[in-house]
């Protein structure tokens, strides 16, 4: 624990404080009280000064055979680690188009690239490094979560939690006698992802937890998705079109003290290169991401990206709405002696977004509250939907032509993998007017490449079995 861990952790608990009362848990008319996780992103200019750039609430994913009907306006994935990360991504595209369009002179948290954007388009496919804005590198970047990230980091909390701790019989192939395995699973398991089930498997990527009768998914636990982010930094692919990734990544993850294990962390996030700062129980477990830091030829490090572990931090402060504090025993009077009182409790079905930038939302079921999933359209889309953010993306593109006559060719290869924005005064909804093109098409844009090359090193060393979560990708703007 450290006063800035404290200090970070404060900041985000209090602007969630701010929220009304509708954008909370509460307690249900059957005395079940609500939880949920909080996570949120604060960050700190070079004078010490701390600004919660977005936070968010939430504990559910799509299941996989929705996917296909998302469209891009329904969210996939609405863990708040997870929701929090793609409020930071509209925030950072909010001020992209304020310095864009001139609204703004200057921002604290981004800038426009100074070094030459000329470029030879032949090295696009290997190391292309010319988005226009960059985040300032004397700008660091924080992260608070109110629970233990789900898998990996968490494995231990769960294996503590349970009645029966016994690990569980890994299924064999047929033949073949039951062990209990306790490194990554056999090959033939990989494309199965477990949720909290077989926790005696450590080290390995999981998919969100669930229920045992909940539909599948493939969405990745928020350990690994927050380990994938040490390699491709926070920027979404759409963002880092347009920013930099050099310096936007997390520097330190703070935790309540009760939700950190230090061999968990170890295990999911470390790069196991400082032993003397850990103890002997997190040292005795071998650190995944450790490979990365060992490449001598990393091709996963071209175009600002590199694998930048960041520190965890541990905090005594306590959301008011985290799974402990919503269960903790009261005591109520009673005749002749008081009696103590276990409170119910059960997961908040919403979840709430905001940024800095003046968005705030609550969305249920991956769509805003009101509206329907399964009939959602753009009127139902979060800021943080595929299609939404998308859209921001090709309005900043957009503002970036010098005049109605040149663009530079830097920003027109910008527009063009974004769906080819074209210089016009005509808009449809906020929108600039694009060429028709999927977001599978934008996903797979040269200029990305770099990008993809980080994910492909980092899965082939160190997120082994990852299986990707596709099923909406062929809607368009």
């Amino acid at each position: 624990m450290t006063a800035k861990s404290d200090l970070v952790a404060s900041l985000v608990l209090q602007e969630f404080d701010r929220l009304p009362a509708k954008r909370k848990p509460t307690v249900r008319d059957n005395g079940l009280r609500e939880w949920v996780p909080l996570s949120g992103i604060v960050a700190e200019g070079k004078d010490g000064k701390l600004t919660c750039l977005s936070l968010a609430t939430g504990m559910k994913c799509l299941p996989s055979s929705k996917l296909p009907q998302a469209r891009g306006n329904v969210l996939h994935d609405w863990h708040a680690e997870v929701l929090t990360i793609r409020a930071f991504n509209c925030f950072v595209l909010d001020e992209c188009e304020a310095l864009a369009s001139g609204s703004k002179a200057t921002s604290e948290f981004i800038q426009f690239r100074s070094d030459d954007l000329t470029t030879n388009a032949a090295s696009y496919h290997v190391h292309w490094n010319h988005q226009p804005f960059v985040w300032r590198e004397d700008v660091l970047l924080h992260m608070y979560c109110s629970e233990a990230p789900c898998g990996d980091a968490s494995m231990e909390l769960t294996i503590a939690s349970q009645e029966d701790a016994t690990p569980w019989a890994i299924p064999s192939p047929p033949g073949t006698p039951s062990v209990v395995p306790t490194t990554a699973p056999p090959s033939d398991l990989d494309t199965t992802l477990p949720g909290r089930g077989y926790f005696s498997q450590l080290g390995i990527v999981r998919r969100k937890p669930s229920r045992g009768d909940a539909p599948p998914t493939l969405s990745k636990s928020c350990s690994d998705k927050l380990s994938l982010h040490q390699c491709t930094s926070l920027l979404s692919s759409l963002t880092s079109l347009l920013v930099d990734p050099s310096h936007a990544y997390l520097t330190t993850l703070i935790l309540p003290t009760s939700q950190y294990s230090a061999s968990g962390c170890r295990r999911a996030f470390s790069d196991g290169q400082d032993t003397a700062k850990e103890g002997n129980e997190a040292i005795s477990q071998p650190a995944r991401m450790a490979p990365l830091a060992t490449l001598k030829e990393n091709p996963g490090q071209e175009g600002g990206y590199a694998f930048r572990p960041f520190s965890i931090q541990t905090t005594n402060l306590e959301f008011a709405f985290s799974r402990r504090s919503a269960a903790a025993t009261t005591t109520t009077p009673s005749s002749p002696t008081p009696s103590t009182v276990k409170i119910k409790i059960t997961p908040s079905n919403l979840s709430v977004a905001l940024t800095a930038s003046g968005r705030e939302e609550t969305t249920l079921n991956g769509v805003l509250q009101g509206r329907k999933a399964a009939d959602a359209d753009i009127r139902g889309a979060s800021f943080a939907s595929r299609r939404r953010l998308w859209g921001l993306a090709v309005r900043v593109a957009g503002l970036l032509s010098v005049d109605d006559d040149y663009t530079p060719p830097h920003i027109r290869d910008i527009q063009q993998a974004l769906g080819g924005a074209m210089a016009s005064s005509d808009e449809l909804q906020g929108e600039v007017e694009i060429e028709r093109r999927s977001y599978a098409a934008v996903k797979a844009s040269p200029l990305l490449e770099p990008r993809r090359r980080a994910k492909e090193v980092a899965r082939e060393f160190a997120l082994k079995g990852w299986v990707r979560n596709t099923g909406d990708e062929d809607f368009v703007l």
